[in-house]
C-alpha cells in the first residue's frame, strides 16, 4: 500500500482524515546475536520497510486500534489501557500506551489509530519492534512528552516484556528508533552508548533470505535461553562477580568457565563471550574496509549460534550452508532470534542472481518451502512523515 491508499483507508474506517502519519523501520542485525540481553554489543541497521501509523485525536474517552494486516478491531476505554488483552496484535501498541501511563503521563482523550506494516511477519526482522516504536514515537509527538529516542526504545522494550511476554533485549527497538540511512549501529546494550558506523559496500549488497519458517519467540525457547545465560552468570559469580556474561573477555572466560557446572549453560555462555568479541572485530574490519574478514566473522557467528546456542535449526542452517557454497558470497548467517526467520548475507553484485537461483532451489528441495529474497536498503529510524 502507498501513503495515499492508507489515508483513504483511514477515512473509510473513521469517517474523517488522519491528523498525522508516522513510520518506524524493521531491522536486520549484521552480527552480534543473543548478546543484547547479556549486556553485550550488537551491530544492527534499520531497514527501509517497517510499520506505518495514522492517528487523530477523537475527543472521546476511548482508543480505537485497527490494522490493515489483522482482522481484529479493538476499542478500549482510557481506563483500560494498562492491562494486556488475550492473544492479539493490539498488545504491542497497547503495551506502549501502558508504559507512557506508568511514567506518569496522563492520557486525557482518545485516538483513532490505523496501522499497516510491510515487514514480513515472523521473518525475524522486528515487525513487533517497528510496531512498538512507531506507537511510542507517535504518542511522544501527540502528547508533547519530549522523550528522546533512547527512552522511546526502552518504553517499547518494556511493552514487549509486559504485554507480549518476551524477555527481549533492547537491540530491535533501539535500531528502529535510532537507525540512520547507510549506517549500522554499534550499540553497547549495557550502557546504551552507540556509534553510527557508515556501511560502505562497494559492489556488494546486503541480501536477506526469508526461510518462510516463521520464528516463534514466544514459544518459550527464547525465554529459556535468557534463563540459561542467567544460570551461567550465577555459577560464575561463585568465583568472580559479574553482572553480565558480556563483561568477560575470551581469556577471562577460560579462567572461570569451570565454575559453570550446567553443560547447556556453559555452551550458551561460550557463545555469548565469543559473539561479543566477533562483533567488536567485525566493526573494526568494516571500518578498515576489510569485508573478507567481516564475512568470515559472520560465518563463525552462525556456527556458534548453531552449535553452542542451538537456535538455528534445519531451515536457517540449510540457507546459510547453501549460501557458503556460492562464489561471491562474502559471509552469511542467521539474523534475529532464530528458530526460523531470515539469514543475512553479504553478496557481490554479480553473484546475486546466481545466489537467488541456486540457494533458492537447493533450499526448496531440502525443506519443501519456497524462500523469499530481499536486497536490504539501510534506512532511517522512526519519523513523522
Amino acid at each position: 500500500m502507498n501513503l495515499q491508499e492508507l489515508k483513504v483507508a483511514f477515512v473509510e474506517a473513521y469517517g474523517q482524515e488522519s491528523e498525522a502519519v508516522y513510520f518506524a523501520p524493521g531491522r536486520v542485525n549484521l552480527i552480534g546475536e543473543h548478546t543484547d540481553y547479556n549486556g553485550g554489543s550488537v551491530f544492527p541497521c534499520a531497514l527501509s520497510f517497517g510499520a506505518y501509523l495514522l492517528m487523530r485525536p477523537n475527543n472521546e474517552k476511548f482508543v480505537n486500534f485497527r490494522s490493515m494486516n489483522q482482522p481484529e478491531v479493538i476499542k478500549l476505554g482510557l481506563n483500560e489501557l494498562t492491562t494486556p488483552l488475550e492473544k492479539t496484535w493490539v498488545n504491542y501498541p497497547l503495551g506502549v500506551f501502558a508504559q507512557f501511563i506508568k511514567r506518569g503521563v496522563e492520557i486525557k482523550q482518545g485516538y483513532d489509530i490505523l496501522i499497516w506494516g510491510n515487514v514480513p511477519n515472523g521473518a525475524g526482522l522486528s515487525s513487533s519492534a517497528a510496531l512498538e516504536v512507531v506507537t511510542a514515537y507517535a504518542l511522544n509527538d501527540q502528547l508533547g512528552t519530549a522523550f528522546n529516542r533512547t527512552v522511546l526504545a526502552q518504553i517499547s522494550q518494556k511493552a514487549e516484556h509486559e504485554f507480549a511476554f518476551v524477555n527481549c533485549g533492547i537491540m530491535d527497538q533501539f535500531a528502529s528508533a535510532n537507525g540512520a540511512k547507510d549506517s549500522a549501529i554499534h550499540l553497547n546494550c549495557d550502557t546504551l552508548n552507540f556509534e553510527l558506523v557508515p556501511v560502505k559496500l562497494e559492489g556488494v549488497k546486503i541480501l536477506i533470505s526469508n526461510t518462510h519458517s516463521p520464528h516463534k519467540l514466544d514459544s518459550g525457547a527464547y525465554n529459556q535461553r535468557v534463563a540459561e545465560c542467567k544460570l551461567a552468570v550465577e555459577q560464575i559469580n561463585k568465583v568472580r562477580p559479574i553482572k553480565f556474561l558480556a563483561e568477560l573477555t575470551e581469556a577471562e572466560f577460560k579462567d572461570v568457565e569451570s565454575a559453570i557446572t550446567d553443560v547447556t549453560a556453559h555452551k550458551r555462555a561460550r557463545h555469548v563471550v565469543g559473539e561479543v568479541q566477533r562483533t567488536s572485530d567485525a566493526v573494526k574490519a568494516l571500518k578498515a574496509g576489510d569485508l573478507v574478514k567481516f564475512g568470515q566473522l559472520m560465518n563463525a557467528s552462525h556456527v556458534s549460534l548453531r552449535d553452542d546456542y542451538e537456535v538455528t535449526g534445519l531451515h536457517l542452517d540449510t540457507m546459510a550452508e547453501e549460501a557458503w557454497k556460492i562464489d561471491g558470497v562474502i559471509g552469511s548467517r542467521m539474523t534475529g532470534g532464530g528458530f526460523g526467520g531470515c539469514t543475512v548475507s553479504l553478496v557481490k553484485d554479480e553473484a546475486i542472481d546466481t545466489f537467488i537461483d541456486k540457494v533458492g532451489t537447493a533450499y526448496e528441495a531440502k525443506t519443501g518451502l519456497k524462500p523469499q529474497f530481499y536486497i536490504a536498503e539501510i534506512g532511517d529510524g522512526a519519523c513523522k512523515l
